[in-house]
């Protein structure tokens, strides 16, 4: 579903005299379909770096990011902004770790938005199985706690039911009972035929829903 090779991505400083800081080099990874990879590695390794480049929210500097969206192989680090968007809309789900939405919006309107059919129903089963209660359903998530939050961005991301699903420390602010109830949701994705890519800080959750790591190493040297 999701192959990688080659890919590097640094960074540069305008401020700091135009300095280049290496984050990524020579990432070589695979994912097939119903697998689970977890990203490890130390804070600041560039983690985050490579799930946001699967995603395309950062461009490779070289590299291949190969994709099977419908019945193409299409390389996701030479495509064009709308195929990106095409893929993201049809192909790669995400989850961040902050919930980043428009202000005012209602929470199962966020989250239907990503759903396909009878969506509203469809959002409101899901946010009730994360234990959102339907009395929160209709007011925006700026007024949630933390733990909400991200049960609402958990939410948008497993909705869609897309073929790949990046997740990045999809439990960090959650208590034991929702961190269970996300690791059968993430359980059952895999069964489906799902390839996750995940940050995974719990290691009792990365143990739980893993079957392959790649470790990201922190570069040293500048560009």
């Amino acid at each position: 579903m999701l192959e990688v090779t080659g890919l590097a991505k640094a960074f540069t400083l305008h401020l700091q005299a135009g300095l280049r800081i290496r984050v990524l080099a020579h990432v070589d990874l695979r994912v097939d379909a119903g697998q689970c990879l977890a990203l490890v590695g130390p804070s600041g390794a560039g983690k985050s770096t490579l799930l946001r480049s699967l995603y395309g929210n950062y461009g490779a500097d070289s590299g291949q990011i190969r994709v099977r969206h419908g019945d193409d192989i299409v390389d996701l680090a030479a495509a064009s902004p709308r195929v990106v968007v095409d893929i993201r809309a049809r192909t790669i789900g995400y989850v961040s770790q902050f919930l980043r939405v428009v202000p005012r919006v209602a929470a199962i309107d966020i989250v239907a938005e990503a759903a396909s059919g009878d969506r509203r129903a469809r959002a409101a089963a899901l946010l009730s199985r994360l234990n959102i209660p339907a009395r929160l359903h209709a007011l925006p998530p700026a007024t949630f706690s933390g733990g909400e939050q991200q049960r609402v961005n958990l939410a948008r991301g497993f909705i869609g039911g897309h073929p790949v699903l990046l997740l990045d420390e999809p439990t960090a602010s959650l208590d034991d009972a929702n961190r269970d109830i996300v690791i059968a949701m993430i359980l059952e994705a895999k069964a489906a035929g799902t390839a996750i890519v995940g940050i995974f800080h719990d290691t009792e959750v990365r143990d739980a829903v893993a079957d392959l790591r790649y470790h990201v190493a922190p570069i040293q040297d500048a560009a």
